[in-house]
């Protein structure tokens, strides 16, 4: 049986149902880090989907079991069961699905160099116009209106204006460099590279337009949470506030912008955590999501 149908069914619901399920429940804000897991789940999942439903199309007169030992064998694997005959490893069946997964990879390695020829860029003129703080362990760059961020990847580097160190209270400081430390722990650049290369290749997708979107707010979230590990409430809301109107450069992440209002709705407000069965239950489907069009496209019965 061809698997097409199904995995078109599939993709859809993961395209265009799932977002929209995911926007209108009130968990995600509660648990961002798993939320985030959930977002990059579907997307993986949606992108398996895609390469899947190609690759049936390719083939629709093989068995999707012995095309998929085909398809492991033109790549070099063996999978211990013969080689197939070359009517397996037609090359349409192998060249659609490849070009997806190239130009998502191709898209996602653009997006990380480009960022990282962008804070190269910014690096060099910190390094003339900003000093180093021992103290604060952050470059402090000249500017009259409070800001700090962050420069994830190789040579990291948390930057924060003389005006933020001026208005903050220690306490205040403390916490918006917290946030930054957490950006550049987490590798939060490469999670967005990610949701932003998929974005680029699916671009009226809604899952790709909303992954985009909620995952930077999540990653956001993520930080302000370990912040609040050793800072109060009150104490991060201000400091949010104070730095509400500014803008990271290119490749840069803040503690401030445009979803400051969120943030602080969600860190002065009632903050409860899911209940473990939720929040097992959540992750439980974020593992097994991607794995789903590997199971349609060939159940276990049919090898």
């Amino acid at each position: 049986m061809n698997a097409a149908p199904v995995l078109v069914g599939y993709t859809t619901a993961v395209g265009f149902v799932a977002p929209r399920l995911i926007l209108r429940a009130r968990w995600p804000h509660r648990a961002p880090a798993l939320a985030a897991a959930v977002w990059l789940a579907l997307v993986v999942s949606f992108s398996v989907g895609v390469a899947l439903f190609a690759y049936n199309l390719a083939m629709p007169t093989e068995h999707l079991h012995a095309g998929l030992v085909g398809l492991l064998h033109s790549c070099g694997f063996d999978v211990g069961v013969g080689r197939p005959g070359p009517d397996l490893a037609d090359p349409p069946a192998v060249g659609v699905p490849a070009a997806v997964a190239i130009a998502l990879a191709a898209s996602f390695a653009f997006q990380v160099v480009r960022a990282r020829r962008a804070r190269a860029a910014h690096r060099e003129a910190l390094d003339l116009v900003g000093r180093h703080s021992a103290r604060l362990s952050a470059t402090v760059l000249p500017y009259d209106i409070p800001a700090a961020y962050c420069l994830p990847g190789r040579r990291p580097r948390v930057v924060v204006s003389d005006a933020a160190v001026r208005t903050l209270t220690p306490e205040q400081l403390g916490a918006v460099l917290e946030h930054e430390q957490a950006h550049i722990a987490g590798r939060h650049h490469l999670v967005l590279a990610a949701v932003e290369a998929f974005h680029s290749v699916f671009r009226r997708l809604p899952l790709a337009r909303h992954a985009r979107e909620q995952t930077a707010l999540l990653l956001e979230m993520i930080a302000d949470d370990r912040a609040l590990r050793h800072h109060s409430d009150e104490v991060l809301a201000t400091a949010m506030y104070e730095m509400a109107t500014t803008r990271p450069p290119n490749g840069a992440l803040a503690a401030g912008g445009h979803t400051v209002l969120v943030r602080l709705q969600r860190v002065l407000g009632p903050r409860e955590a899911p209940h473990p069965a939720l929040w097992g239950s959540v992750a439980i489907v974020a593992v097994a999501v991607p794995l789903l069009p590997l199971l349609v496209a060939c159940p276990p019965g049919l090898g």
